[in-house]
């Protein structure tokens, strides 16, 4: 898994809200990018809800957040229609994307593992963290990016 203070590996790939090229948003906002397991999990369902619930909290810091995941561009669609999330779900096709972050799969087999990472406004991973995070944590580094920057 990539460390705090590595540049952020680039991509380009579907969402459920067209083509994201992370460059276009490197130097305008913070990134958060959730690569999370599975589509209509539980685990992930009620990850990907607080974002949702949280929007204006990450509006507030002009982060955009992308979840990231191996899954059809149809079954991300049907999943984010499904629970009304209006932030991209990447289709991460061959786990390029997965692999260029180093993010394994849970003892190596098919899932891929939990992991947050926050991308400040010069591309550098700034948070590198494995498991369910707890949104306040990830408001907590997002918060310090924003005063930072003042």
């Amino acid at each position: 898994m990539l460390s705090t203070g590595t540049k952020a590996p680039l991509f380009e790939a579907d969402s459920t809200q067209g083509t994201i090229n992370l460059a276009q948003y490197i130097g305008k906002q913070p990134i958060v990018l959730i690569f999370y397991p599975m589509d209509e999990t539980p685990g992930c369902t009620k990850q990907l809800c607080a974002v949702r619930d949280s929007r204006g909290l990450y509006a507030r810091h002009n982060a955009i957040v992308l979840g990231v995941n191996p899954a059809s561009l149809e079954h991300h669609r049907q999943f984010a229609e499904k629970h009304n999330y209006d932030f991209p779900l990447v289709v991460d096709a061959g786990g390029e994307i997965r692999k260029s972050y180093g993010v394994g799969k849970f003892l190596g087999l098919i899932a891929q593992q939990r992991v947050v990472f926050i991308i400040d406004q010069e591309g550098k991973i700034v948070f590198a963290e494995k498991g369910l995070r707890p949104t306040e944590e990830i408001l907590g580094v997002l918060q310090s990016l924003s005063s930072s920057a003042q």
